[in-house]
């Protein structure tokens, strides 16, 4: 097997690249996730993309092929908040896991996923383990209330190996943006998706749109899919092919600083969600007001949600 092929196609530069139809791009990412093709040309795969950068008929390709290869959480019956936490703190704490702690508080199955992408960075996993919750082994089920982290290479190894090429070549490559799109659950989802940049706000969109997904978007803290304690961002749905504003993005000058802690290590961050959940310091308001928009979400139930990924109408504008 080989995608030299594809990489011919997607890898003559900006101006002359072209992208990939939805099965080609399946058929290339499923032989990059089995491990049949050569780190070479694994390398020059990653380049390539990130250099023409991703249409969405190729990211619901990958979607596809990732889909089909991942270990999933088994149907509860219910609809599991997924929270692809891969970013991780530099700047301000990861707060994450509070945000999953309050979903499974007011009885929302919630299943975090994620793994380390960049070595300086404070992770999800490493809060949740001061807090006491140890990463899960194996895909468990998921019942109400109940929450879990599960790292990457429990859902699927292939996906932590292209992940990890970041550290090899310095450069992101789909397998950032694709984490934060698929659905691990055999039943129904609601993908709280982020991003740090307007332009990934678009074709993350566009992807959710083109697949049917049901999911939240919203421009995270440094990525991570919890929004920014100090102000409130836009959130959106995405449910049944449509596009729904949730909350408008907060405007003008801070009035009041939330009490966050000064340190971002993890120690520190767990600290601070103890307190939170203890009643002793507030939820910040940008975080409550997410929480409650998520959990609407989660009633509303789309009429039709597959955890395969097929085309569909495009979005209709909010």
């Amino acid at each position: 097997m080989s995608i030299s092929h594809y990489i011919k196609d997607i890898g003559r530069g900006k101006d002359g690249a072209r992208a990939l139809q939805r099965e080609p791009a399946t058929d290339l990412l499923g032989q990059v996730l089995d491990g049949t093709v050569t780190d070479l040309e694994i390398g020059g795969f990653c380049l390539a993309m990130r250099i023409k950068g991703e249409t969405p008929q190729e990211m619901a390709g990958f979607l596809d092929a990732t889909h089909a290869r991942l270990q999933r959480v088994p149907d509860n019956g219910l609809t599991t908040v997924v929270l692809p936490s891969y970013n991780g703190a530099r700047k301000l704490p990861v707060l994450t896991p509070l945000l999953a702690l309050l979903l499974a508080r007011r009885g929302a199955p919630v299943l975090v996923h994620g793994t380390a992408t960049e070595d300086r960075r404070v992770t999800s996993e490493a809060v949740f383990a001061a807090l006491g919750i140890a990463a899960a082994r194996r895909v468990p089920p998921l019942g109400a209330g109940e929450l879990a982290f599960v790292p990457t290479e429990v859902l699927l190894p292939g996906l932590k190996r292209l992940l990890d090429v970041r550290r090899a070549v310095g450069l992101r490559n789909p397998a950032h943006s694709l984490v934060k799109l698929m659905n691990p659950c055999q039943g129904r989802a609601l993908i709280v998706g982020s991003y740090t940049h307007p332009e990934y706000a678009v074709s993350m969109a566009q992807t959710f749109a083109l697949t049917g997904a049901h999911a939240l978007l919203l421009r995270g803290t440094e990525g991570e899919p919890v929004a920014d304690a100090r102000r409130t961002p836009q959130m959106e749905a995405f449910r049944d092919w449509q596009r729904h504003l949730l909350q408008p993005a907060q405007e003008g000058p801070l009035a009041s600083l939330p009490d966050l802690p000064r340190e971002v290590d993890a120690a520190s961050t767990s600290a601070y969600i103890r307190s939170v959940l203890d009643g002793e310091r507030p939820v910040p308001a940008p975080i409550a007001l997410q929480v409650e928009h998520i959990l609407r979400e989660v009633q509303r139930q789309p009429t039709t949600q597959t955890t395969e990924t097929t085309a569909v109408p495009a979005v209709s504008p909010p």
